[in-house]
């Protein structure tokens, strides 16, 4: 090792200890002057009085601590591959690559798909790890393959009661206690009935999504069915839902502001599009609030962020999101104005009005900022007495439109 080594180590280890590191792994741990790591990790390496510190509760607190200790040789012990839902990718977003060495062993995805010979680009792969079960309702598909990162004994008896009130109880479950150590194990079953008790805290779930016991129209296509949302009746219709989330062309890890949310909709299918998609629904009313957080959990995005205001007020200290969807109150005064300021250059506004005076907004808006007024008109077939006939919803005028990109001195082009 030489003096130009990064002073953070950052080392997978698996239930087999020292003894499965590389050579330079094990260096990098046997020069470190502090080890940091769980209970588990800790007891791993002998006792030779070096300072230790096992993970404290909130781990957030960690990363101040080893911040204090920058350029002293520290080695964080974390299991399998720390870059994946682990430490080491907590690290990476507060100190820059050059001061991390990173040695991942292997993850418990990749031991699972090892045992199971799943080819692990065809899995949806998703931690549970202090996170809510709602996370699964965006990835129940039928015929999907799932591997979960437990949060402890009691996560897979929960994933399987989860499945079961989803309708997808036939689905086939295999845990894996311990992987790579004496003391792993695999239990196999059925969501519906899963017969084995709480087990060991450190397991990985793999899940074989069956065909539903019930139609389930969830998917990652924009345009849920408008009965899947709760309402007071401020619900972007399915239609009119499709055409707005095209019109603002989510991306992985692109941020959308809903301002107006009302049941949430726009904001919960930006997020559905993709795992990395991010969204801030605003809006006024705590019982359409309540109604968003609702909405959010059960299909499948429970961190969708919140933040109870009226616009542009609300707006205030919000991340720069890469696009904005008005749905409610753009006639306020200073709302427009105050999301164009916002928006990233090359971001995408798009707003959506029912009424002569949001249209006059809009028209005087397209006219001094470009971009593309549309009217969206829908009629769905109902009975008529014995018959059907066409009942028209009422007609959107949506406006979108690209803010222009930045030249190289900050100035719109």
């Amino acid at each position: 090792m030489t003096s130009e080594a990064p002073w953070l180590r950052v080392i997978g280890i698996g239930e087999d200890g020292l003894d499965g590191l590389t050579p330079t792994a094990r260096a990098l741990v046997d020069s470190a002057e502090v080890l940091i790591g769980g209970a588990r990790h800790l007891a791993m390496v002998p006792d030779d009085r070096r300072e230790r510190h096992e993970w404290p509760s909130p781990l957030s607190t960690l990363v101040e601590a080893i911040l204090t200790m920058r350029g002293r040789p520290v080695a964080v012990l974390a299991t399998g591959d720390p870059m994946q839902f682990g430490i080491g990718a907590t690290l990476a977003k507060h100190l820059p690559a050059n001061e991390m060495a990173i040695h991942p062993g292997p993850s418990a995805f990749s031991l699972v798909a090892a045992r199971l010979a799943w080819p692990l680009s065809e899995v949806r792969t998703l931690t549970l790890h202090g996170r809510p079960l709602a996370l699964l309702a965006a990835a129940l598909q039928p015929g999907l393959k799932l591997m979960l990162l437990s949060d402890s004994r009691e996560t897979p008896g929960q994933v399987a009661a989860y499945l079961s009130g989803a309708g997808f109880g036939a689905s086939t479950m295999s845990v894996f206690e311990h992987m790579g150590g004496d003391a792993e194990r695999r239990l196999d079953g059925t969501a519906s009935d899963w017969p084995h008790q709480s087990g060991a805290n450190f397991n990985t779930i793999a899940v074989a999504l069956c065909q539903p016991n019930r139609p389930v129209a969830l998917g990652t296509t924009p345009g849920l069915d408008d009965d899947l949302y709760e309402s007071d009746g401020q619900l972007t219709k399915r239609e009119v839902r499709a055409a707005t989330l095209s019109a603002l062309r989510p991306g992985p890890g692109q941020l959308l502001w809903d301002v107006g949310a009302g049941s949430g909709s726009v904001a919960i299918e930006w997020m559905r599009t993709d795992p990395l998609a991010k969204a801030v629904a605003i809006e006024s009313s705590p019982e359409r609030i309540e109604t968003i957080r609702l909405n959010a959990d059960a299909l499948g995005v429970p961190f969708l962020r919140i933040v109870e205001g009226r616009a542009p007020e609300a707006l205030d200290g919000l991340e720069t999101p890469d696009a904005i969807f008005i749905g409610g109150g753009i006639t306020g005064d200073g709302v427009l104005d105050s999301c164009w300021s916002a928006l990233k250059p090359g971001g995408k506004l798009v707003a959506n009005v029912v009424t002569l005076e949001g249209e006059a907004v809009l028209f005087a808006a397209q006219a001094r900022l470009g971009g593309q007024l549309s009217r969206i008109a829908v009629s769905r077939a109902e009975p008529v007495g014995p018959y059907q006939g066409w009942r028209p919803l009422m007609s959107v005028t949506q406006w979108a439109v690209t803010k222009p990109a930045a030249d190289k001195d900050g100035i719109a082009a």
